[in-house]
């Protein structure tokens, strides 16, 4: 079975994300003074003991209001409760026992669900107890005081916790395939990730900023395990006010660096913007594979060639990743979304593939015999000795010269032409590193040494 789910549970501003930070050993979770920060639900891996699972944080629960996104909120604190092996309700320890925290008592008695009551900001030993106490009239069985701040008393709800958790050797651990869906707001990504569920996974709403956070969601297609991380709509800076949008925003841009694939989604209707051409630099220069989606393909109007030329018109503008593949779909109608996650996986085993240095060297040979490098003012010609792929995600591949400098950006492009038309690599970036004659004889130099030592 797969690790299993805590979903936690409580009024705004208890303390809910600050103690998923606590839980997970991370500073993931947006904490904010101010109500309704988490509205969708958001997955941490975490652990305790022998034990591995994921913790899940909701927004605040509020049962006597219908404004705004409260009720959205409610369907998905109620949608991580279905799926959660146990509830951690989270209440306020300085505030008492209030009529919402009534209200959500009642309201999780109704589910088939284990649940620990954990009473937040008991930072005094002393008062804690006392603070705890007043929470027995909930009816949910022992409070636990803690301090997600401070960490105290959580050592003890995790040990109650791991008496309704599965045993460690039945929880599988299979590699996943991590990836991010960014784009500008609007754009359509939490959509497009309740399409790929089939579920209102995500919040939609017209309003700009609906998602604030880095959404988490663990898949399962054809024996491989995603993690889709939707991700707030990322605007231009000058737009960006402190706050909830700010942490929002800085959370995409780590959501890029931990994904293995980048779901860039564009908007039909609106074509490339600047802000998704700097959007589409940054994956480049986080080296993340990458495949475009371009949504809302649904409200153009179309005739037989109108695909091909809205291709070379968007490729034109997203220059930074004219080796991505190109999809166009629509969210709203299902079209074409189940072929992304194809275009994902050929991405990914690019993004991962190693070439032997036999077969670079081929290359090189073969490029420098259509196309020999170029030669400087003093008549002094460029020489590539010979190249090796180093690491991969993304594929690297050290060349070296004679003297770098003798190798401007045409014959730079010339060469990561062939290797992408030799050896593939669609998908992904590829970096190409230029070593000079000196720097490979000081290294050849450090190897001769450490040998004889």
């Amino acid at each position: 079975m797969s690790r299993p789910i805590v979903a936690i549970i409580g009024r705004p501003n208890v303390g809910k994300s600050t103690l998923v930070n606590r839980l997970t050993a991370t500073q993931d979770a947006i904490v904010h003074d101010e109500p309704g920060i988490t509205r969708d639900r958001t997955y941490r891996p975490a652990f305790w003991q022998d034990r591995e699972f994921v913790v899940v944080d909701t927004g605040g629960l509020v049962f006597d209001d219908e404004t705004e996104f409260l009720p959205l909120i409610r369907e998905q604190a109620l949608m991580a409760l279905a799926e959660a092996t146990t509830a951690i309700f989270v209440v306020d320890g300085q505030t008492g026992p209030t009529g919402g925290d009534e209200a959500i008592a009642s309201w999780l008695r109704g589910h088939q669900v284990p649940v620990l009551l954990a009473v937040n900001k008991c930072e005094s030993p002393t008062l804690g107890i006392t603070q705890a106490a007043q929470f027995w009239e909930l009816g949910l069985g022992n409070p636990f005081p803690i301090s997600s701040i401070h960490g105290s008393g959580t050592g003890e709800l995790l040990d109650a916790l791991m008496e309704h958790l599965p045993p460690a050797d039945e929880v599988s651990d299979e590699e996943e395939l991590r990836v991010a869906i960014v784009g500008r707001p609007n754009v359509g990504k939490s959509s497009l990730l309740n399409a790929f569920l089939g579920q209102e996974r995500a919040i939609v709403s017209p309003i700009s900023g609906t998602t604030r956070d880095a959404i988490d969601t663990v898949v399962e297609r054809n024996g491989q395990i995603y993690r889709l991380i939707d991700t707030a709509g990322i605007r231009r800076k000058k737009h960006v006010e402190y706050g909830a949008e700010f942490f929002g925003i800085n959370r995409a841009f780590k959501a890029i660096r931990r994904a293995d694939v980048v779901l860039f989604v564009i908007d039909a209707e609106e074509g490339v913007t600047d802000q998704d051409q700097k959007l589409a630099g940054r994956i480049s220069d986080d080296g993340r594979a990458c495949v475009i989606v371009v949504n809302k393909w649904d409200a153009i109007e179309k005739d037989t060639y109108t695909i091909l030329d809205f291709e070379k018109v968007l490729r034109s503008r997203l220059y930074f990743l004219d080796w991505a593949s190109m999809i166009f779909v629509s969210a709203k109608t299902g079209q074409r979304v189940n072929k992304i996650l194809a275009l994902t996986d050929q991405a990914a085993q690019e993004h991962r593939r190693r070439v032997s240095t036999a077969v670079i060297n081929e290359v090189i040979e073969e490029a420098v015999r259509w196309h020999s490098p170029p030669t400087n003012r003093q008549g002094r010609q460029g020489k590539i000795y010979y190249g090796t792929q180093v690491s991969s995600r993304p594929p690297t591949i050290v060349l070296f010269v004679n003297d770098p400098k003798r190798f401007g950006d045409n014959y730079r492009r010339y060469m990561e032409g062939q290797f992408r038309q030799q050896l593939g690599f669609s998908g992904t970036p590829i970096r190409l590193m230029w070593r000079g004659k000196a720097m490979r004889e000081v290294e050849r130099g450090s190897a001769n040494r450490a040998t004889r030592v």
